[in-house]
């Protein structure tokens, strides 16, 4: 199965990492057909990457289904 490539919608690099995918539909809903890179998402938030990597980490112990 082939892995669909998205492009950051800021700087238009690839994005194939699904963590990245899967913070992205967390933070701007399941149907959102714009992705960021981690960079601009946090830009985006006021925050930094290192604090969304730790929540994607809380997602993932949680169980959140966009992390599995």
């Amino acid at each position: 199965m082939q892995t669909k490539t998205r492009k950051c919608c800021k700087c238009g690099c690839d994005i194939t990492d699904k963590d990245t995918i899967g913070i992205n539909r967390k933070l701007l809903g399941a149907r959102t057909r714009k992705f960021m890179c981690l960079k601009h998402l946090a830009e985006f938030f006021g925050t930094t990457e290192d604090v969304l990597r730790g929540r994607i980490e809380d997602l993932k112990d949680s169980g959140c289904p966009l992390f599995k």
